[in-house]
């Protein structure tokens, strides 16, 4: 019998109570070649395993003598159905002042609990054991069926594939399309990863470029009825296609009336990239280094390196990813150069910066590439003091503000969504979230170029004052300092 235990370097070992789940134990013990010892107070049970060549001898391990009997054995694990008994074998081989490692079966978590008081280092339960394993096979078993569903799908094009990323994708987005598309190709099937926005983030630029993933943007198309299957990965959206959708992908639920085919969405992972890195897993495939590469910085960039809602099957996916990805381009996509435009805003938003206690509000002006907002709100963020930040700037009659916070006692993404979930578009985390504003509903007056300037400081005293207040901030009359 194989269980995939690995059994440290450890040799002596005495197993008390020798039911289903002791012989289990004590099998692969000397399959390993380990050194052990049974005792079980049936005769005819102890018979039976000498009869198998196993070391066994009769005793009662509710009896004091028991500690002697297993003095010369490093570990111990007291496996018997009946827990008092269990209770009584740790008494007696804690008393008797041995430092042994003790392993001990419990009913439930009192029983569990009172074998901790008594001295045993681990508790087990079987039923609980029983629980998991049967909750993994459940999970494999369902991963099995949507891989061969989704296979069907993708197998079933007759011409291409669309693959649909968020309208302005991050990481995470375009690493589940390239994953996607991998699978695609392992398929036989020809396919693109569309766009519907613009990859304006100077960090997604320089993922997209190192890697050499190819993204199509929708309106470059000719013929979009090309693509006679559509996949959507990772928060995408439909909003200007006129295609039906037949594959959903995610890692978050999403709030569009969909009506595809295959839905996987899966909550309890942090990050798309996880999903499809079990999917690679489950069509056996060569996993290619630009693949590798993405899916681990999808998932480190959706958990922020690990120190955001990680979840165990983020840490399996990457630790499946690492050895195959190139850490060499990670190292260069987190570093990418500056633009000019980003420098732009980052040296306005400096500028213009408003601080109230650690919260920092500033307003970055007109703007080219609203992505830009993102670098600065992360850069602002490592002035001495300053915990939470939020930078805004207009750009296509829109306001679009990015907030970053590393303050465990504020919700950035439930700041923006309550101060402006009712009038815009809100999204993200605890620690990082945008939003974007119509201009019109903080003026009523029509954009020309008689009245930017008017535009930028109403703009500015309305969004600060909403901001402040939804912050928790008192006397929030955007009158704070600059910081300087």
């Amino acid at each position: 019998m194989s269980t995939g235990v690995t059994i440290s370097s450890i040799s002596d070992y005495a197993i008390l109570g020798c039911g289903s789940v002791g012989y289990a134990v004590a099998e692969e013990l000397v399959e390993q070649g380990k050194d052990v010892s049974i005792i079980d107070r049936d005769e005819s049970r102890v018979e039976s395993l000498r009869d198998q060549d196993l070391d066994a001898q009769t005793a009662d391990i509710r009896e004091s003598e028991i500690a002697e009997l297993v003095a010369d054995r490093d570990v111990v694990l007291i496996l018997a159905s009946d827990v008092e008994s269990n209770k009584r074998a740790v008494e007696h081989i804690r008393n008797s002042g041995t430092d042994q490692f003790i392993v001990a079966r419990a009913s439930d978590p009192v029983s569990g609990d009172e074998l901790s008081d008594l001295g045993a280092d681990i508790v087990i339960n079987p039923s609980s054991v029983i629980a998991e394993s049967a909750l993994r096979a459940l999970e494999s078993g369902e991963l099995e069926y949507n891989a061969g569903k989704l296979a069907q799908l993708v197998e079933e094009t007759s011409t291409r594939l669309a693959i649909i990323t968020q309208d302005s994708p991050d990481p995470d987005s375009i690493a589940s399309a390239a994953a996607l598309q991998a699978i695609a190709t392992h398929l036989g099937i020809e396919s693109d990863i569309i766009y519907l926005g613009d990859v304006g983030h100077q960090e997604n630029r320089a993922f997209v470029n190192l890697l050499g993933i190819d993204l199509v943007q929708w309106d470059e198309i000719e013929d979009h009825s090309v693509y006679d299957t559509v996949a959507l990965v990772d928060h995408a959206t439909s909003s200007d296609m006129e295609l039906p959708v037949d594959i959903v992908i995610d890692h978050s639920e999403t709030e569009s009336e969909y009506e595809p085919e295959f839905v996987d969405i899966r909550p309890n992972m942090s990050s798309t990239s996880t999903i499809m890195t079990k999917y690679i897993q489950e069509f056996d495939m060569n996993v290619s280094e630009e693949v590798a590469t993405a899916l681990l910085y999808g998932i480190r960039a959706e958990t922020l390196d690990f120190k955001r809602d990680t979840t165990p099957a983020d840490l399996t996916a990457a630790a499946y990813l690492y050895p195959f990805a190139n850490h060499d381009t990670l190292e260069q996509v987190e570093s990418p150069s500056m633009s000019p435009e980003t420098l732009d805003v980052l040296a306005e938003a400096i500028t213009n910066r408003d601080v109230q206690g650690s919260h920092l509000v500033s307003n970055a002006g007109f703007v080219r590439d609203r992505e830009a907002l993102t670098q600065a709100a992360s850069h602002l963020l490592n002035l001495e003091g300053v915990t939470t930040t939020a930078v805004f700037g207009i750009a296509d009659e829109m306001i679009f503000l990015a907030g970053r916070s590393k303050d465990i006692r504020i919700n950035i993404g439930k700041v923006l969504d309550d101060a402006y979930g009712e009038i815009g578009e809100t999204a993200g985390h605890s620690t990082q979230a945008s939003a974007e504003i119509p201009l019109g509903i903080f003026t009523g007056i029509e954009i020309s170029e008689d009245t930017r300037d008017t535009l930028l400081d109403l703009t500015e005293e309305a969004v600060k004052r909403t901001l402040f207040d939804a912050m928790g901030v008192e006397g929030s009359s955007s009158e704070g300092s600059n910081g300087s």
